[in-house]
């Protein structure tokens, strides 16, 4: 691929193009932010370890520079602010959906053929607000999130059993958050279900630490995750530009699948060269799916804001 943009230099996007570069996934990176200098920067930090890490990838900054990103393959959304104090989930959904649908506006015009990656939070609805700007199938604009909620997970077993997280696999389904819902049950130790090695209450404490991973890194750091939200950003467009035909966990637009419709939630995926080239539904339990519903309510309330809002020409 020749050229792949990432739209916001803050942490989570800086974090993105450097993984990006450090795989050679591509010829040039373009960064993009809205701060004058910010973008340049980072990628001038970048580039000058290409000798040092041995990569070739070109990184390239630009400010509010949309050109530069033209002919773009895959085009990731980091922009938006972070929730501050006073600012309720609406005020952050209105604030955010307004940037979101500008940038991915001005990237689509540029680079109409890209499949669209979208981080910015709130990850479910920011993803459905970058869908209908982008007018593009759905299968071309999908989000992050499962990849890092099951990194998340995969790490706390890890650590819980004193192995390898290699050998940890996982699923989780759900909106990104408090909602989101792992999977104990499809979750194993190189084939070893979980349940054979950890016990009940133990799974569980891990299951609600995940939920709260985000929360925890930002009472510790006071500001939100970047490396673990980066790298699965990267890993993302890896399995898209080589084509890898891997299975994730991704926020993906439903069209009947587990019984939803017309709704961005995170489901098992399988990424290709063409996006999410299948939704993949696996068996769940009554506990299973009635959490699935209670998260996919939780969703369905953050898009009805954003339809509320009337950004879009068909609320008009």
């Amino acid at each position: 691929m020749d050229k792949i943009s990432i739209i916001g230099a803050g942490n989570v996007g800086a974090t993105v193009a450097n993984v990006i570069a450090h795989k050679d996934l591509t010829r040039e990176v373009v960064l993009v932010d809205i701060k004058q200098g910010m973008a340049e920067g980072k990628a001038l930090d970048i580039w000058q370890t290409s000798s040092i890490m041995d990569f070739n990838t070109r990184v390239v900054g630009v400010t509010n520079d949309y050109i530069r990103t033209k002919g773009s393959g895959v085009v990731v959304i980091t922009s938006g602010l972070p929730r501050k104090p006073g600012m309720s989930r609406d005020d952050l959904i209105k604030t955010n959906a307004v940037i979101v649908k500008e940038v991915t506006e001005k990237a689509v015009k540029y680079s109409p053929e890209a499949i669209i990656i979208v981080v910015s939070n709130p990850l479910d609805v920011m993803t459905y607000c970058a869908y209908l700007a982008a007018n593009k199938p759905p299968q071309r604009v999908f989000g992050m999130a499962g990849i890092l909620d099951t990194g998340r997970y995969r790490a706390f077993v890890a650590e819980a059993l004193n192995f390898s997280p290699k050998d940890i696999l996982s699923l989780s389904l759900g909106g990104h958050g408090d909602h989101m819902v792992p999977l104990p049950r499809y979750t194993s130790v190189n084939g070893i279900p979980i349940e054979q090695l950890l016990d009940r209450d133990t799974i569980n404490r891990i299951v609600e630490r995940t939920r709260k991973g985000g929360g925890e890194v930002v009472e510790l750091l006071g500001t939100s995750a970047w490396y673990a939200p980066g790298a699965a950003a990267a890993q993302m467009v890896e399995a898209i530009v080589d084509d890898q035909k891997r299975i994730f966990p991704c926020c993906a637009y439903l069209q009947g699948e587990y019984g939803l419709k017309d709704i961005y939630m995170g489901v098992p995926v399988m990424l290709g060269k063409h996006g999410v080239e299948r939704i993949i539904e696996i068996e769940l339990n009554k506990e299973e799916k009635a959490l699935l519903m209670e998260s996919a309510n939780s969703v369905k309330q953050v898009m009805d804001v954003l339809d509320n809002m009337k950004l879009f020409e068909y609320n008009e």
